[in-house]
């Protein structure tokens, strides 16, 4: 038995955005994509015209990993937010100019938590929040 973990990315509303930009920045290719509007009509939870637009659910590859995005259904007024998140997403290279480029556009509109920077167990490591809220340890594993 194979057991393997995806991680899975929730936003409120700007899915299709952070995918564009994920396909830019992380060299991601969409696999599948589905909006709420492709789903089949459930009478008890009528989607409005605005939530038929978002994402219900999108797989990209990135190298050898499956990533996975949605927005949440849910109108804005009653989003819901995840407080504390306790997940990160760790990027590992072998290339310091590829580790600084994805560390360098996940920053812009983001947080950098920790500069990038050469350490006792990467050439170079990082710890970014994203614009989306996502954060990132970017690991170089090319330290001898």
């Amino acid at each position: 038995m194979t057991l393997r973990l995806t991680p899975y990315i929730i936003l409120n509303g700007s899915a299709k955005e952070a995918i564009q930009f994920y396909e830019n920045v992380l060299d991601a290719k969409v696999q599948s994509i589905a909006t709420y509007g492709d789903m089949p009509d459930n009478p008890d939870m009528p989607f409005s015209e605005e939530v038929k637009q978002l994402v219900a659910h999108a797989l990209l590859k990135v190298g050898d990993s499956d990533l996975m995005i949605s927005d949440t259904p849910i109108q804005s007024e009653q989003s819901f937010h995840l407080e504390n998140q306790v997940v990160t997403i760790c990027i590992s290279t072998h290339d310091v100019e590829k580790s600084k480029q994805i560390f360098n556009t996940l920053q812009q509109e983001g947080k950098v938590n920790c500069p990038l920077e050469e350490t006792s167990f990467s050439s170079a490591f990082g710890n970014v929040t994203d614009k989306y809220g996502v954060t990132y340890n970017i690991v170089t594993d090319c330290k001898e």
